[in-house]
């Protein structure tokens, strides 16, 4: 017994039955149930209408009289009166209640609320007066809730001064009692399809005939209502709860047998789950199990049977997590299957000061193990380790998950350490014999060389070096102290670039485009700015790449293109067409949401895309290039004009000529800087300018800083200019005056 109990099943059982012994269950079972019954909905007993009295003013003897007269007349079956009426105040109007009332006979009964919510007590009922009611009938609301204040159950009757009082869910349903003394509403009746009357219809007559005729009517106010928790629709009249409650005992008896048989099967389940041997069927088991245990209370609350799920789902998740914490202690302290001693063995091994850490990533390697059976895996292990020992002279050698490995050694010149990194490699340079397997084996490096930093730190430095020399597809990555520096500013650069566009330290300049045939400015590039408070300016180079890394280049993105065409809207409608251009990261030129997403917001913000221009640049890191130039197709069939930026560099050469359907080159700064002092750029920018027009295509010329510059692009038939020369990079507001002014000077005032 005592072994049990210390078991990670006996554990969680008595933690969860402690749950249930001090009420805290309903943490569980009430969310549970509200998400259920949010998914689960079913109309509403189309033998039970609502008369709704709210948009009767001053609704009191005289209107009550009337409204019950109205509803006789169309022959219900039964009529329950849920309205506090105030008499008294007229005595012809009580006499018109009155006899209004006696006129049902017994086909009338009066709703008495409890005052509050679980009060049982015969003082928490108003119950109206024999003077008021004459021989009508009383019937009773009265719910008991959750910690939540949600209703739950109800009694089938109260008994007060020796007369019992039935309840009003349980008079809708025609059900006086049954061997249960409670019963529980149907909270997938939907509230919102329960048939209601106004009290104006009916006063006016205009309610079709058979509406009210053989049904139950209940004549009540619910703005008025008193209210309390209805699960999935949260607080609703308790009228809903009432007719909810009949719908239930019409349907069908629940029977509420607790938490206890569910409990018992997990408890079964879980150990059957602990006998298993492999660990991918513990997975898939534990993974039905919750599947079973999250559907079953619904199935058989479905036929009448109510169970609760609360205490089950608090022993799995319990048992989850001392089994997740067990395979995480197992993994800290046990070393591995090869019998090296772990990362974390390392880091705690206390190397001296003057020693490099160097840690090995093997490509592919959970694939080589992958193909391995399970008595070779350690041995594939131990044949790495041991070159690595031979090559590097150390005593020990460490293994991380994924094929990392790991040592100290002293601390060389960093020439010579890479010189003698780049020797290890040859030692892989013969495969691997694994039993009957050979294996080829390609071996990167991390190196970390920062001294006075804690032992753990250097251990994680060198190991995110490896993966990064991997993923680089480099031999050796030497993580340097000024990026461990930067790392939590890159880490928490979502976080930043979100503060920085709320408060306004990113924002957009704008700098002109000038068309060499019109004479005028045609347009702008709108460029990404970040004042941070205490860095200071950020380079957009800088800023733009660690957000790519971070896979936060998105929300830029999507937000200068709004804050663009916030700016192309204003300066088209002060004169001529204006051009906006926006640059577009290679990072999201593949993804399958751009296209969808640009689309989206120039339908939302009301703009022509074809005044929208998007700079694509570099796209050698896209990893799906036929995606990219898909995309890139799609939004040229969209209206968006593509131009090709810093033409003549890098991948934006003629490939990009022969793939995309583009619009406009750019000519790159490095060409323009030159034209007038080498033939050679002259030349490029010639033979550039006439094969774009060749295709179509405008031109470009970007990093203009001189008049002479400026006209010998023009006369060298380039279309448009733009750089210092033409005007700064500037803020919206300056530039649009900037604008302004050069229209003002040219038409007059506009």
């Amino acid at each position: 017994m005592r072994k049990f109990v210390r078991s990670p099943i006996g554990i969680s059982l008595l933690l969860s039955l402690a749950l249930w012994l001090f009420g805290s269950n309903e943490i569980i079972g009430h969310p549970y149930w509200n998400m259920v019954y949010k998914v689960w909905r079913e109309p509403a007993p189309k033998a039970i209408v609502l008369v709704n009295v709210d948009d009767i003013g001053n609704f009191g003897s005289a209107e009550a009289a009337k409204v019950l007269d109205r509803v006789r007349r169309y022959m219900p079956r039964k009529v329950y009166f849920d309205h506090d009426v105030n008499t008294g105040l007229n005595a012809a109007a009580d006499s018109d209640l009155a006899r209004a009332m006696a006129s049902f006979g017994p086909d009338l009964a009066l709703v008495a609320r409890a005052e509050k919510l679980d009060d049982f007590r015969p003082e928490a009922f108003k119950i109206p007066p024999r003077s008021v009611r004459g021989d009508s009938a009383i019937v009773l609301s009265a719910w008991s809730t959750n910690a939540y204040y949600y209703v739950e159950s109800a009694p089938y009757s109260l008994i007060f001064d020796g007369h019992r009082y039935p309840t009003l869910s349980s008079e809708l349903a025609g059900v006086k009692s049954s061997w249960q003394s409670i019963y529980y509403p149907d909270f997938s009746m939907d509230p919102d399809t329960v048939q209601q009357v106004s009290g104006r219809q009916l006063l006016a007559g205009t309610v079709a005939p058979g509406l009210l005729g053989g049904r139950s009517v209940v004549v009540t106010s619910l703005r008025q209502a008193k209210t309390g928790g209805y699960f999935g629709h949260g607080v609703t009249p308790l009228v809903m709860q009432d007719i909810a409650g009949a719908a239930a005992l019409k349907a069908h008896y629940v029977i509420d047998i607790t938490f206890v048989p569910l409990l018992a099967v997990l408890l079964a389940a879980l150990v059957l789950l602990s006998r298993a041997r492999s660990s991918k069927v513990k997975v898939a088991t534990y993974g039905m199990i919750w599947l079973l245990l999250l559907s079953v209370p619904i199935a058989m609350r479905m036929v009448g049977v109510l169970v609760g799920p609360d205490v089950s789902i608090a022993m799995l998740t319990v048992f989850g997590a001392i089994r997740l914490w067990e395979k995480r202690t197992r993994r800290i302290q046990h070393t591995n299957a090869s019998g090296l001693p772990n990362l974390i063995a390392l880091s705690a091994s206390g190397f001296e000061v003057g020693r490099d850490v160097v840690v090995v990533v093997i490509a592919r390697y959970e694939e080589m193990v992958a193909t391995l059976p399970r008595e070779l895996r350690g041995e594939c292990a131990l044949q790495i380790a041991r070159r690595l020992s031979l090559g590097s002279k150390a005593s020990e050698i460490y293994q991380g998950d994924g094929g990392h490995f790991a040592w100290t050694e002293e601390a060389r010149p960093l020439e010579h350490q890479l010189h003698h990194l780049e020797g290890l490699r040859a030692l892989f340079a013969s495969p691997l014999q694994v039993g009957p397997h050979t294996f080829d084996t390609n071996i990167h490096f991390g190196l970390d060389r920062n001294e006075g930093i804690d032992r753990l730190t250097r251990v994680n430095s060198a190991v995110a070096s490896a993966n990064e020399a991997l993923s680089n597809g480099r031999a050796i990555e030497l993580f340097e102290a000024r990026r461990l520096a930067e790392a939590p500013w890159e880490l928490s650069l979502h976080a930043r670039i979100e503060e920085g566009l709320q408060n306004g330290d990113i924002w957009l300049a704008f700098q002109s485009q000038w068309d060499f045939a019109q004479g005028r400015v045609i347009g702008a590039e709108a460029l990404i700015r970040w004042n941070h408070p205490t860095r200071g300016s950020i380079a957009p180079d800088a800023f733009i790449l660690q957000a790519e890394r971070a896979g936060r280049i998105d929300t830029l993105t999507y937000w200068v293109l709004d804050q663009a065409i916030t700016a192309a809207l204003e300066l088209n409608a002060i004169g001529p067409r204006f051009q906006m251009s926006i640059n577009l990261s290679a990072q999201m030129v593949d993804k399958p949401y751009l296209v969808a997403n640009f689309a989206e917001i120039v339908r939302r913000r009301g703009i022509d895309p074809a005044l929208l221009t998007i700079e694509i640049t570099e796209t050698s890191s896209v990893s799906n290039r036929p995606a990219a130039c898909d995309n890139l197709s799609q939004l040229r069939a969209l209206g968006f004009r593509l131009s090709i930026d810093d033409f003549g560099t890098g991948e934006a050469s003629l490939t990009y000529l022969a793939d995309l359907p583009s619009d406009e080159l750019k000519l790159d700064r490095r060409f323009v800087s030159r034209l007038l002092t080498s033939d050679r750029d002259r030349a490029i920018i010639t033979s550039t300018i006439a094969l774009a027009h060749a295709l179509g295509q405008s031109v470009v010329a970007e990093g203009i800083e001189d008049a002479a510059t400026f006209a010998k692009l023009g006369e060298l038939g380039c279309d448009c200019a733009q750089g210092f020369y033409l005007g700064r990079p500037q803020a919206f507001a300056a530039y649009r005056e900037e604008y302004l002014a050069s229209f003002s000077s040219r038409y007059g005032d506009i």
